[in-house]
C-alpha cells in the first residue's frame, strides 16, 4: 500500500494547471515524488484533445473572446470539453509502470471512482458501451481524458457538480452530436434531495479514488507543498 497525496489547488488558471502537471510528471518519472491527485478550480475554459472532430467547437472566436473564455489544445486523448465553476476537475499524476501499463484498465478505474462517488448521493450512474465517461441514463455527467508520459498519467476527469450547463452549448461535448450534459445538482433536484457542495464531493471522490487504486493512506497537502516539487515558483495569472 502506498500514499496518495491529494491537493485542492483552489483558483488556478488552466495554463498554470498545465505547468504544475508537467512538473509533477517529470518529478514522478524521476522518482522524486509519489502519486498525486490534484483538484484545481478553473475559470471557464475550453480544451481540445488529440482527436478533435470537425465542427465540435460551435462558438465563434469573437463570442469566446467576449466571454473571456480561452481555448487550449492539449495532449490528452479525446475531443473538446468545457471546464469551469461548479465542476470538479481532477488530475491524477500516477506511475502506471507498477499498474501493468494498462490504459484501458486505468480509464475504467476512473469511471468506477466517479460511479461510486455518485452512488454515495443516491445517483445511479454507469458507462457507455461506445464512449468513455460516466452517464446517468442517456445524459453525460462526467468526461475523462488522459495523457501519459514515460508511463506517468496526467490530465484526468471532470465531474459536473453544479455548473451552468448552458456553457456546454458552446461545443458538441467530447465531439458527440446530440449529447445532453447533466450534473449532480440536476440529478439531486430530480429526486428531491439536497445537492452536496463541491468540497464534500471532492473529498468523496478522493476517498473513492484511493480505494479503487489501492492507496492507503490518503494524505491531503496544501498547494504550497506541491509547487516546489513541480519546480513551479508561483501560479501566474491564477483566477481570483
Amino acid at each position: 500500500m502506498t500514499t496518495l497525496h491529494a491537493c485542492h489547488l483552489g483558483p488556478t488558471s488552466y495554463r498554470d494547471g498545465l505547468e504544475l502537471q508537467e512538473g509533477l510528471v517529470q518529478a514522478r518519472a524521476a522518482g522524486d515524488t509519489g502519486d498525486w491527485l490534484l483538484f484545481p478550480d478553473h475559470p471557464p475554459v475550453l480544451t481540445v484533445g488529440r482527436n478533435p472532430s470537425a465542427g465540435a467547437l460551435l462558438a465563434s472566436p469573437a463570442t469566446l473572446s467576449a466571454r473571456g473564455i480561452e481555448v487550449f489544445e492539449v495532449a490528452r486523448g479525446g475531443d473538446v470539453t468545457w471546464h469551469g465553476p461548479g465542476q470538479l476537475v481532477g488530475y491524477p499524476i500516477l506511475d502506471l509502470n507498477s499498474r501493468g501499463r494498462d490504459l484501458h484498465k486505468y480509464l475504467r478505474g476512473i469511471e468506477q471512482v466517479l460511479i461510486q462517488a455518485l452512488a454515495a448521493y443516491g445517483i445511479v450512474a454507469g458507462r457507455s458501451a461506445r464512449n468513455t465517461g460516466v452517464w446517468v441514463g442517456d445524459d453525460k455527467i462526467a468526461s475523462i481524458g488522459i495523457a501519459v508520459r514515460r508511463w506517468v498519467s496526467y490530465h484526468g476527469f471532470a465531474l459536473n457538480v453544479a455548473p451552468d450547463l448552458a456553457d456546454f452549448d458552446l461545443i458538441h461535448p467530447c465531439g458527440l452530436r446530440g449529447v445532453r450534459m447533466t450534473s449532480l445538482a440536476a440529478c439531486c433536484a430530480a429526486q428531491g434531495t439536497q445537492t452536496p457542495g463541491l468540497e464534500q464531493v471532492r473529498e468523496q471522490v478522493a476517498r473513492e479514488f484511493a480505494g479503487e487504486f489501492g492507496f492507503d493512506p490518503l494524505q491531503w497537502l496544501p498547494r504550497e507543498r506541491v509547487r516546489p516539487i513541480a519546480g513551479v515558483v508561483e501560479f501566474r495569472g491564477s483566477a481570483a
